[in-house]
């Protein structure tokens, strides 16, 4: 991947327009999760340090595009980073035809993009007009790589020239190492309700790994698949064939999708309802799974301890009750003890990561769902291919 990085420009004076992830929980005005502005923040520092002019931008929430909400105003993110940097971080409302002034080593922040009609749909005319705001335009923000949208895509396309930051750098590098030349055996563990949200991830996986592991909802279907039953849980009827094959193809190059022999269930999905071990050929007809039993959770700390690489997105249980959450503890020691380059990302991977006290055990966490799960399946992400293209001057 070639791209120009911003840490290799001379920013001093220049006007800097930073695309950023913020977009974080707020509550009664405050911001109960800062951990996307957090990662946000050595991009921000870097350009202030060195003298630029910074304004930052993000996304936040799901305001319908073109109308100022109040509720889902950059307001509170202002308050989080003049607390993170220690001065005042004013919020600038009307922006797009600029008309404001920024000092060298100030950082402010836009109002929410999706205020401005036309953000979404990667409208020209607004891309043209966050370009014209900046000397240099950098990409930072992961989270959205995976969309074309005038923040994100058509503001770097048209901006004097557009760079990537500090945490879209990392994110690439480290991605890079898990897939392109991943050390061996690589193993992915892909968990999650539903196979059909994710089926374009196995597929692309089960071609580039040793091992697949599936767990949650989707681990029902392939256990279903293999001829077992699986009472009243999640599972995806439609898409057995489809588990069918995925294990086929596997076994045909002499690669695994382990199957859970024992199993957790419960009768409803209830914080208070007991947990029940059986053998997964013993599941009745009104149980429903809601984790894998202690056998099955030592099999993949066996893979994952001998495993080169481990690419984890999505728990194997209903870890939130703690009965239901053994099997995405145990998963996640292992991966905070295997010498393993481990990576991992989505949103319940990352609350099961915090769960386990294991974050800085991980050797790189992806702060992305959508752009993380398109990346492993082979896709390119419109903000990259952007940042390549425009290297090429």
């Amino acid at each position: 991947m070639a791209f120009i990085k911003m840490t290799d420009l001379d920013l001093k004076g220049k006007r800097v327009l930073i695309r950023a992830d913020l977009n974080v929980p707020v509550k009664d005005g405050k911001v109960t999760s800062d951990a996307r502005i957090t990662a946000s923040m050595p991009t921000i520092e870097h350009a202030m340090k060195a003298g630029a002019k910074v304004m930052v931008m993000s996304h936040r929430g799901r305001p319908t595009e073109g109308e100022v909400d109040e509720a889902n105003s950059m307001q509170p993110i202002a308050e989080d980073m003049s607390a993170k940097l220690g001065k005042t971080v004013r919020l600038i409302k009307d922006y797009i035809d600029g008309g404001f002034d920024v000092a060298e080593g100030e950082v402010v922040l836009l109002e929410n993009v999706r205020f401005n009609a036309g953000e979404k749909k990667d409208n020209e005319t607004l891309a043209k007009k966050y370009a014209a705001l900046c000397d240099v335009f950098v990409m930072d923000a992961f989270g959205t790589a995976h969309r074309a949208q005038a923040s994100t895509h058509g503001a770097g396309k048209f901006a004097p020239i557009a760079a990537a930051g500090i945490l879209l750098t990392e994110e690439l590098i480290a991605l890079d190492k898990a897939l392109a030349n991943p050390a061996r055996p690589m193993v992915a563990i892909v968990g999650g309700s539903k196979v059909s949200t994710k089926l374009t991830v196995l597929e692309a996986l089960s071609e580039k790994c040793e091992q697949l592991v599936v767990g949650g909802g989707i681990a029902n279907t392939f256990l279903k698949a293999t001829g077992h039953n699986v009472g009243k849980s999640l599972c995806e009827d439609d898409l057995v064939p489809t588990a069918q094959e995925l294990i086929k193809k596997m076994t045909a190059r002499g690669a695994i999708i382990p199957i859970a022999v024992d199993v957790v269930c419960g009768k409803k999905f209830d914080p208070a309802e007991p947990a029940e071990l059986k053998d997964a050929k013993d599941v009745a007809d009104d149980d429903m799974i809601f984790d894998i039993g202690p056998k099955s959770a030592q099999e993949l700390v066996d893979i994952i301890m001998n495993a080169g690489t481990v690419v984890w997105n999505g728990p194997v249980g209903v870890f939130e009750f703690d009965q239901f959450g053994e099997g995405t503890k145990a998963i996640s020691m292992a991966m905070a003890e295997t010498k393993a380059f481990t990576l991992a990302g989505g949103g319940d991977t990352i609350a099961a990561i915090q769960k386990y006290n294991i974050y800085d055990k991980i050797s790189y966490i992806s702060t992305a769902g959508g752009a993380f799960l398109e990346y492993l399946e082979g896709k390119v992400l419109p903000a990259v291919a952007m940042l390549e293209e425009r290297a090429k001057g």
